[in-house]
């Protein structure tokens, strides 16, 4: 189970994630595992080997917000990155941006 103590260790925001769950901790808490669960991460570097900049912008897109909104910050970074290369269509490969929010995503996961 996610703890706040946990998320600080992985350097999200919480001060700040918190502040938009109302200062609800359990409800921050419940939104983290939700997002983080979320099935678009998985389907993202299958997009983006498909050349689908379109679709692959869509779901960084969401990505983004829900990693901004929970202020997830080593794998919002990453993120916000890549769907600004996607709002601008940039044709170049997506490998090492993907390999980052992967990673990050795990380090989450492995603090579960």
């Amino acid at each position: 189970m996610y703890t706040i103590d946990k998320l600080k260790e992985f350097g999200a925001d919480t001060a700040e994630g918190l502040a938009r769950c109302m200062n609800n901790e359990e409800f921050y808490l419940r939104m983290v595992d939700m997002g983080i669960a979320d099935e678009r991460f998985d389907s993202l570097a299958d997009v983006l080997a498909s050349k689908d900049y379109d679709k692959a912008f869509e779901i960084a897109h969401a990505l983004k917000g829900v990693l901004g909104n929970l202020s997830l910050t080593p794998i919002f970074d990453p993120m916000s990155e890549m769907t600004e290369l996607l709002r601008a269509r940039t044709d170049m490969d997506y490998t090492e941006l993907v390999n980052k929010v992967v990673d990050e995503r795990n380090r989450l996961l492995s603090l579960k």
